[in-house]
């Protein structure tokens, strides 16, 4: 069954780069959502409107990343800057980008409970062919209640958000592959006469992410995705490890599959180690949007009955400094090093993102890209080979 799924990656390999060769992949986080990953006050947040949103994604496609993914928002976390608040819808944001880059795998993040099968399956297949197979989707099961609410909807149970999940992607890979008619009759769905054309130019479907920390979680993406994103929650390398390994031990003993472990970081650039942890100080400890990440870590469950009050503060500080992802900060040097680090413990790939995703991603391309490539977890790029 696993050279089975390998050979089905194969078959992508022509068209979508998230099945290159490139031992670490790389891609952007959260340039749909006004304030990207970052919550804070300070100069150069991501302000969202198209121009921006363009120009990043070009730069980031020029850069030869693999990825570009956004965050599925429809409403922000309060706080002074309203983290989040202005956000575009993803499918239509990656149907807009798929015809301004040439190279990267463009996602939609899918919130299941918000979108029928069908119409995200008709949609995936349309955005599919805009990019000439290079789209991919991230399946979210949801959590964050107001957004909800706002469809008339409540977050289920949580077994039960899974198992609704696996009923519409099931439907959704029908439609992607069944020639002839189909009925499907579960017990949140029922399609009578199932039908969709064209098919996407991925054989035999895009490729599939998701997020799941719970045993539940792992279990539907290592049985239905070919990408895992995992956030560390504990920055111990064996720990790391551990947790990367319990998830590719699931994909493999209980559904045969080989899959990616995929994570995200946030990238403090320096001249210096003191720059760069400086000016972590100066936007994460003195402008940090600290009412919104206390909003967001409240709606996640996460309270002082849970833990003590420092290490809620920590949390909250690691959300403002970038959603919770690896901290990469210092010299180009240490960053390279840290990215070492997560290909060293079994990561196949980490989303980036800054405060300033422009500037970011100009100063990763010059600084950084060729010490990845001298340390062998890249391969050059250019937009002829």
């Amino acid at each position: 069954m696993a050279q089975i799924i390998d050979s089905l990656a194969d078959s992508r390999r022509s068209t979508n780069p998230l099945f290159n060769a490139n031992k670490l992949k790389l891609g952007t986080f959260g340039t749909n959502v006004s304030g990207g990953c970052s919550i804070t006050k300070a100069p150069g947040s991501l302000e969202m409107n198209w121009q921006n949103v363009s120009s990043i994604s070009r730069l980031a496609d020029e850069m030869g990343l693999e990825a570009l993914v956004p965050v599925a928002r429809w409403r922000g976390f309060g706080g002074e800057t309203d983290f989040n608040s202005h956000c575009f819808e993803t499918y239509t944001w990656a149907a807009g980008l798929g015809g301004q880059t040439e190279q990267a795998a463009v996602f939609s993040t899918s919130h299941v409970p918000t979108m029928h099968p069908i119409l995200a399956a008709k949609q995936a297949t349309t955005i599919d062919h805009i990019t000439g197979g290079r789209f991919a989707l991230n399946i979210v099961v949801g959590w964050y209640q107001p957004e909800l609410e706002m469809f008339g909807s409540k977050i289920m149970e949580h077994d039960t958000r899974y198992d609704y999940a696996d009923e519409w992607i099931e439907v959704i890979k029908l439609l992607w592959t069944e020639k002839d008619e189909f009925s499907y009759d579960g017990k949140f769905f029922q399609v009578p006469n199932g039908f969709h054309q064209p098919k996407p130019l991925q054989g035999p479907f895009p490729a599939l992410m998701n997020a799941g920390g719970s045993e539940r979680g792992k279990r539907f993406g290592a049985k239905h995705c070919d990408m895992m994103f995992i956030a560390i929650t504990n920055p111990d390398p064996e720990a790391i490890r551990a947790e990367i390994e319990s998830v590719r031990k699931i994909a493999r003993e209980e559904f045969g599959r080989e899959i990616q472990i995929w994570t995200n970081s946030y990238v403090v650039h320096g001249n210096t180690e003191q720059e760069a942890r400086e000016y972590y100080d100066y936007y994460v400890n003195q402008m940090g949007d600290w009412e919104a990440a206390d909003n967001l870590i409240r709606v996640l469950g996460i309270n002082s009955k849970m833990a003590p009050k420092d290490v809620i503060e920590g949390i909250k500080s690691q959300f403002i400094a970038g959603y919770c992802g690896y901290p990469l900060i210092g010299t180009s040097e240490q960053i390279a090093e840290g990215l070492q680090t997560l290909s060293d413990v079994g990561f196949n790939g980490s989303l980036l993102s800054w405060v300033d995703y422009e500037a970011g991603l100009r100063r990763f391309s010059t600084d950084v890209m060729p010490l990845l490539e001298q340390a062998g977890l890249r391969m050059p790029f250019s937009r002829e080979t």
